[in-house]
């Protein structure tokens, strides 16, 4: 695809570099802008502003829609924007218990998309079916929009088959899952790039390019999917660790569950994934005989306002908002964004009641961070995966400074 890459050899051309995304992170904020907005954003000198402006027109990732008096003299000011066809990324979302596909825009609009719900196949399915939907839907686009494709990006849980008996999932399907390395394959049945990532750390970073990441560089981000997964913005930026599981608090040892319909840990502790999950509160309508088989019977039961929907309520934010404390005391951050697989009032009830409970057991001189909900709902790892072709090609990391070899662990990046 076309870039506004300079080059990465020497330490001016990482700056320009740099600079470029700097632009192209401040227009997601604040378009459109003038030049002068751009300048004062991005901290750049409006003579350095100038210059980058015209090599992102060239490549055309932004584009110019009307003017604006700045101030009383003067000549109208031109306004920038990004534009929506200046790249495209694919992004997969790989769940135990379902799989979607999206096609997104450089602005972050959907364009397609598919998706199954059903207890997740083997891989050779899956890789199937998914070859077959990319495809299609990259027919949608242009020649010359399919040659600004950035990649494709899979969002998926790390150690799929693990963690199976607390999520009450059968063990045999998932195990070819840890057995293959799929984002691989799919990159040469595609002859795509392929950028892999936790589903958690994609939703955090569609977070922080499209959603509250416009208004906030530092937060927590909260997806309570068939497991409960994590991400971390820190300065603009995704947090990731040496593994990529930085912030995985549904790993994070709490207390055994008081519902009848918890299984026993096989030791003290158990972990936050098998109380703080929805697939902790299917476990526990199955068991009080509500009939759960999808994600809609869940939701239906969630509207429906059944008892056993508030008694997992109180079970969950028991676990979660210890567990949440912990990491805002090694963080530290302001803000906690929650999004959902459902909603139906889930989230709000979700909200509200982990907002009472972190309040009345909040440590002396420490406060309670704002909860807001996210922006993507359901479709939070799809956009989050479909992003990271964009993430790892458009944003503004520290690790360009140092070279494009300091990148190389910073996303999972297959190239076929």
């Amino acid at each position: 695809m076309r870039s506004p890459h300079i080059g990465q050899g020497s330490n001016s051309a990482n700056v320009r570099r740099y600079n470029e995304r700097l632009l192209l992170q401040a227009l997601r904020r604040t378009e459109p802008a003038s030049k002068a907005d751009l300048a004062r954003h991005a901290n750049i000198t409006s003579t350095a502003v100038g210059s980058i402006i015209t090599s992102l027109g060239k490549a055309g990732l932004i584009e110019f829609t009307g003017r604006r008096l700045e101030g009383q003299r003067g000549q109208p000011a031109a306004l920038i924007r990004l534009d929506p066809r200046g790249a495209f990324g694919v992004g997969v979302r790989l769940g135990r218990t379902s799989v979607e596909t999206v096609l997104v825009n450089f602005a972050g609009a959907v364009l397609a998309r598919t998706s199954y719900d059903m207890l997740l196949p083997h891989p050779n399915e899956v890789l199937d079916f998914l070859t077959r939907d990319i495809r299609s839907m990259l027919q949608l686009l242009t020649r010359d929009e399919r040659e600004r494709l950035a990649g494709v990006g899979i969002a998926q849980p790390f150690n799929l088959g693990s963690w199976l008996r607390e999520l009450g999932l059968p063990s045999d399907t998932f195990r070819a899952w840890d057995e293959m390395d799929f984002p691989a394959a799919l990159g040469r049945a595609l002859a795509l790039p392929v950028f892999n990532e936790n589903d958690g750390n994609a939703a955090a970073i569609a977070e922080l390019f499209y959603g509250c990441g416009r208004q906030r560089n530092d937060f927590i981000y909260l997806f309570l999917g068939p497991a409960i997964g994590s991400g971390i913005a820190v300065d603009g930026d995704c947090l990731r660790g040496v593994s990529g599981n930085a912030g995985d608090i549904g790993v994070m040892p709490v207390p055994p569950s008081r519902l009848p319909s918890a299984p026993q840990p096989a030791g003290q502790w158990d972990i936050l994934l098998s109380r703080a999950s929805l697939n902790a509160l299917a476990r526990h309508l199955r068991y009080t005989g509500a009939p759960v088989g999808t994600r809609a019977e869940l939701e239906a039961c969630v509207a429906r306002r059944l008892p056993a929907v508030d008694e997992w309520l109180e079970d969950c934010v028991d676990a979660l908002a210890p567990a949440l404390r912990a990491m805002l005391c090694v963080l530290d951050v302001p803000v906690v964004v929650l999004d959902a697989d459902i909603d139906a009032g889930l989230l709000d009830a979700l909200i509200e009641r982990l907002h009472a409970t972190m309040t009345a057991n909040a440590p002396e001189s420490r406060g309670v961070p704002a909860l807001v909900r996210g922006t993507f709902g359901t479709d939070a790892g799809a956009i989050g995966a479909a992003t990271l072709p964009m993430y790892f090609n458009f944003s503004p990391r520290a690790g360009i400074l140092k070279g494009a070899g300091a990148q190389s662990n910073e996303v999972n990046h297959v190239q076929s």
